[in-house]
């Protein structure tokens, strides 16, 4: 009776340790993790007598994530950078040492080029221009004062962070490793079944506005933040970077994937509203099988060996939705052409989304081998961001070099330079994030709590201990209590605030000295710094204001442009990628207007539909055989030309009549293109001209749409009586 009883218990304890593991435990595993590489590092530092183990300890967190892909990846980063910055800075100091004016505005246009890059690269690379303004700050604002130190100090700055990278890296992949490749495989297993819910609820007339927007948002931050843990994978593990082209090929091919079924949700969302459910009853019977075979695929996640099955299915239902759209359109019988063209429109969205259903389980079952046919793939993802913001960061950081520097030399404060440098770094370290006037504030709030613990240890329980190992157990509740902070997503800014700061300002030096008014006067500069930081971040053309968002709403719609004009290569990664990419900064950046929230997602939802019609025009011209009725000077591709023109003037300057105007060059090519179409008869497999009728027909409801953020057209003149 009491072994009975007994069972449950324990299996009711191990459960519950394992949701522990899941959820608390694994933010207890990184405390350990950065205290277990923080302390490595000082510790190494102190026996290698180098000079300054708080700049190994600020690297330690600094570069410290809970995935050791990334600790790689920032890491390696990080060392670029520094080697970047350091050898700028000695060269700068080499040529105006003696003159402060000079080396500050030297410096002032070095760091704000690295701002710049920072913010035009939001990827590792932008970490690597950050540090490289970081770093020649760090060396160029001390050697002001001593610069025949500049160069010894580079070399000392260089080792320490080289050690500080070498522990984090190592603790990170002992310590109870969790790896980027693993949250890549579970981001991909678990991406595809949402998606499934989320097209067959769509398919199904299920899916509410509100969900469809909510899950349009989710797939393109998904999209994005997949080739972020993809470039992190590389670092990591030597399987990653054979699949590294199927990895790539997999993230477009997804993109391309909901792109489609957002055009043949938005078709039939648009039959509905007109009243056309004998349409749409006519095409059902060919939605039904893919609706059945994705249904076991709901919410569940894919694994290869789904895949490969799912791949098989569909190469069926490819065949099979071919008859049953020709039996469908047969059963449709005597119709007009306005009819015929909605319903080929819908049938051939439909037909390519199975089509691209079939490529992307084919890649994804291709994984399973580490070489494979599939890993050549020419395209890359292109992030896009706005170069005027990218300058207005680069002028900002400038800017405080120049005003923090001058405020310097003209006060001569003993603790100016520690201001000036620590200004600098905060501008340069979150210039890059969504939000930098908060994630400011906040580190500014991390500085003064580091500034309390700072305090009182540095001047009355330091004096007090002697050895390593108790200056470990002093310092460790402060350091456990901001890397607790660092998992706290609302407190972001609070965690690196406390242990870079107390680090930087408290942890003893190789040459220890007890200067308490100097200890007073380095939280001071610090505080101070990090509060003018905040405030002049978001005073200074701030990132996060309406110009910003709306110059990248510009950018949005002008993809469009680079749908119709751009060069082939890499024309649909291009497109999908930097569409994708734009929105999801600009929605970040207006989370506080719902309305500029709406209006973006209204562009982007009539960008991705006309410009991925357009890409498949061109696709479809690309691929036109030579033969006479084909060639491109025939009426309907010199219409598809001037179309293209007209497109690129309605998305760059939208107004009523350029609307209108696009429209008539549309209905033109859609006339041009009826007489040179082929019969019926055909499928659109032997038809590729009622191939490109279909998405000139889409094209035009997607400019007709009501609901588009459009200008409304121009009323039609009223007809007077003769």
């Amino acid at each position: 009776m009491n072994r009975t009883s007994a069972l449950p218990g324990a299996e009711m304890l191990r459960r519950a340790t394992l949701e522990w593991a899941r959820s608390d435990g694994v933010t207890w595993v990184y405390i350990l993790k950065v205290m277990t590489a923080a302390y490595l590092a000082m510790w190494l530092a102190m026996r290698l007598e180098l000079p300054s183990p708080s700049t190994a300890c600020v690297t330690v967190f600094i570069v410290m994530q809970p995935q050791s892909g990334h600790v790689f990846a920032k890491s390696f980063y990080r060392l670029l950078g520094s080697l970047i910055g350091l050898t700028v800075m000695v060269t700068l100091v080499a040529l105006f040492a003696q003159e402060r004016v000079l080396f500050l505005l030297s410096a002032a246009l070095w760091i704000g080029l690295c701002t710049a890059g920072a913010a035009r690269y939001r990827d590792y690379r932008g970490y690597a221009c950050v540090l490289a303004g970081y770093t020649a700050t760090l060396i160029g604002i001390p050697a002001t004062t001593l610069p025949e130190t500049a160069f010894m100090e580079a070399i000392w700055r260089l080792l320490e962070i080289s050690v500080a990278v070498g522990c984090s890296t190592l603790v990170s992949a002992v310590i109870l490793p969790k790896t980027t490749t693993a949250a890549l495989h579970n981001a991909l297993y678990l991406r595809f079944g949402a998606f499934a819910a989320f097209l067959l609820d769509g398919l199904r007339r299920k899916l509410e506005r509100r969900a469809f927007v909510a899950g349009s948002v989710r797939f393109s931050s998904e999209a994005v933040g997949l080739e972020a843990l993809r470039a992190a994978s590389s670092f990591e593990d030597p399987h990653t970077r054979l699949r590294s082209g199927r990895l790539a090929r997999l993230n477009s091919e997804f993109m391309t994937l909901t792109t489609r079924f957002h055009a043949l949700h938005q078709l039939r969302e648009r039959l509905h509203r007109q009243g056309r459910e004998d349409l749409l009853a006519a095409i059902q019977p060919c939605v039904e099988p893919l609706e059945q075979l994705l249904e076991p695929l709901r919410n569940r996640p894919l694994t290869i060996e789904d895949a490969a099955r799912l791949a098989e299915r569909l190469e069926r239902l490819s065949v099979e939705t071919r008859a049953a759209i020709r039996t469908a359109r047969a059963c449709l019988g005597t119709v007009d052409e306005e009819t015929l063209l909605d319903f080929d429109s819908c049938a051939e969205l439909l037909y390519r989304l199975i089509d691209d259903l079939h490529n992307y389980s084919l890649t994804h079952a291709s994984l399973a081998a580490h070489r494979h046919q599939r890993e050549q793939w020419g395209q890359d993802f292109t992030p896009k961001a706005n170069l005027l913001a990218a300058t207005v960061a680069g002028i900002r950081a400038g800017l405080m070099i120049l005003l923090f520097g001058a405020f310097w030399i003209l006060t001569a404060w003993p603790s100016g330079g520690m201001f000036a440098l620590n200004a600098v770094a905060v501008t340069s370290l979150v210039s890059s994030s969504p939000n930098p006037p908060r994630i400011a504030l906040q580190m500014a709030g991390g500085a003064a709590i580091a500034s309390v613990f700072g305090i009182v240890v540095g001047l009355f329980v330091l004096p007090q201990i002697d050895g390593f190992t108790m200056l470990a157990l002093v310092t460790a509740p402060v350091i456990a209590f901001g890397a607790f902070l660092c998992t706290r997503p609302r407190w972001a800014g609070y965690g690196p605030g406390v242990l870079i700061f107390f680090a930087f300002a408290s942890l003893p030096a190789n040459r220890t000295l007890f200067d308490p008014s100097g200890l007073i006067n380095n939280y001071i500069a610090l505080v101070l710094s990090m509060l003018v930081s905040a405030a002049l971040i978001a005073v200074i053309l701030p990132p996060n204001a309406p110009w910003l968002w709306r110059r990248l709403e510009r950018d949005l719609r002008r993809r469009v442009v680079y749908a119709v004009s751009a060069p082939a290569q890499n024309l649909v990664t291009g497109f999908e990628s930097g569409t994708r990419d734009l929105v999801v900064q600009a929605y970040g950046l207006a989370a506080r207007s719902p309305e500029a929230q709406e209006s973006l997602l209204r562009w982007m939802f009539l960008v991705l539909e006309v410009g991925h019609a357009v890409i498949e025009l061109r696709r479809e011209q690309d691929a036109l055989p030579a033969l006479p009725p084909y060639a491109a000077e025939v009426p309907w591709r010199r219409a598809i030309r001037a179309m293209g023109r007209a497109l690129i003037r309605l998305f760059v300057q939208p107004s009523a009549e350029n609307r209108q105007r696009a429209l008539d060059a549309v209905q033109q090519a859609i006339d041009s293109a009826r007489e040179a179409a082929e019969p019926y008869a055909l499928h659109f497999e032997q038809a590729p001209v009622r191939r490109v009728l279909s998405y000139l027909h889409f094209i035009r409801a997607s400019l007709l749409n009501p609901h588009s953020p459009l200008p409304p057209l121009p009323a039609p003149e009223p007809r007077h009586a003769a």
